[in-house]
């Protein structure tokens, strides 16, 4: 196997954990999340549907002095309330959601450097 099989398989993994992960944290800990009346209109702004997982694995997984400065700024209407979602979920569910945010960034970082590889000539 060469370097462009290698990336590839290790980019559709990671593309296939993020779904199945998805899935997973949507059913275990937004569901519980939206029917609870406290934490229902305190899952961040939802563009399209399912973008509430994203909020959410965000508000628990990003450190908390990098929210609190998210949280001064004109866009934080948007984001999910990290400290009501902090009280209702329990430690599994925080670490799912570390472990679902952090291969869905790590994805997305293999996605956009296949790209660039791909631009540069080096996939080839």
């Amino acid at each position: 196997m060469n370097l462009i099989d290698d990336f590839g398989l290790l980019f559709l993994l990671c593309l296939f954990i993020t779904c199945f992960l998805f899935i997973l944290f949507g059913l275990i800990t937004v569901r519980k999340l939206r029917k609870n009346p406290a934490t229902k209109n305190h899952l961040g702004v939802q563009f399209v549907h399912g973008w509430d997982i994203l909020n959410v694995a965000r508000a628990l997984s990003l450190p908390k002095w990098l929210l609190e400065k998210h949280k001064n700024s004109a866009v934080s209407f948007l984001r999910a309330d990290y400290q009501i979602l902090h009280q209702h979920t329990s430690q599994f569910d925080r670490l799912l959601a570390k472990i679902f945010y952090g291969i869905y960034l790590l994805t997305g970082l293999f996605g956009f450097a296949a790209i660039l590889l791909d631009y540069l000539g080096w996939l080839e």
